[in-house]
């Protein structure tokens, strides 16, 4: 049975473009996806979904349209939109630069966190202005200014994913073969699925359909 799954969530700006619609719009429509993934992955006893919702490199899009993700999309995550997968008894992790959002924000992640850590119903944790690169130099420069030891342990405990599990799956939607940055250190053996579909297209039946193919797998690790 697959324990944790990650997913880079593409498409959205084509999806909205096929349909005549803002990008926005797409955004907005890849944000009711992932509640309905995260509730797929429950159900299929995936213990871990974690979601690339914006990298260190996005901050180089539009300003349009990083006020629309990190100031609308974001606000309304953090304080209504996740409110049904709570109460589902879903909990909720965020990972990446914090500092890089206002304080309010990071107040209401931190919130998020101690208010659903005891929950049990599946943990949704969202990567936000996160990189694997930026990752791994940040926990390498806590390493420096502590004078720990260096070894894949203290290292991996510094990072912003400590504590989590590593991804057996790591599925992209939207065409592109590649992770971008993506849980670059936990991904040395993850299987690796790419899909064609645009992530607001995303349905069911495929996610539970890639996840019984992968766990078909013989995963040998190395050995």
């Amino acid at each position: 049975m697959l324990r944790a799954v990650g997913v880079i969530m593409d498409g959205n700006r084509r999806w909205a473009k096929a349909k005549g619609l803002p990008s926005m719009a797409g955004h907005k429509e890849g944000f009711e996806r992932l509640k309905s993934v995260a509730r797929w992955a429950r159900n299929l006893g995936i213990e871990q979904l974690t979601v690339y919702a914006f990298s260190t490199e996005n901050w180089n899009r539009a300003k349009e349209e990083v006020r629309y993700l990190t100031d609308e999309l974001l606000e309304h995550a953090l304080t209504t939109g996740l409110e049904e997968l709570i109460e589902e008894g879903g909990c909720i992790r965020f990972i990446g630069e914090r500092e890089r959002f206002s304080q309010r924000f990071q107040d209401l992640m931190s919130g998020m966190e101690e208010r659903t850590r005891d929950n049990e119903a599946g943990m949704l944790i969202i990567a936000l202005s996160y990189g694997g690169r930026a990752e791994i130099l940040s926990a390498v420069g806590r390493l420096i200014i502590e004078g720990a030891s260096v070894s894949e342990e203290t290292l991996h405990a510094r990072m912003w994913s400590a504590g989590l599990q590593d991804p057996d799956l790591i599925i992209r939607t939207g065409g592109e073969e590649r992770l971008s940055n993506f849980l670059t250190w936990q991904s040395v053996y993850s299987e690796l699925h790419f899909t064609k579909t645009l992530w607001p297209d995303f349905s069911e039946e495929e996610f539970r359909t890639i996840c019984k193919s992968v766990e078909s797998r013989d995963r040998r690790m190395g050995k």
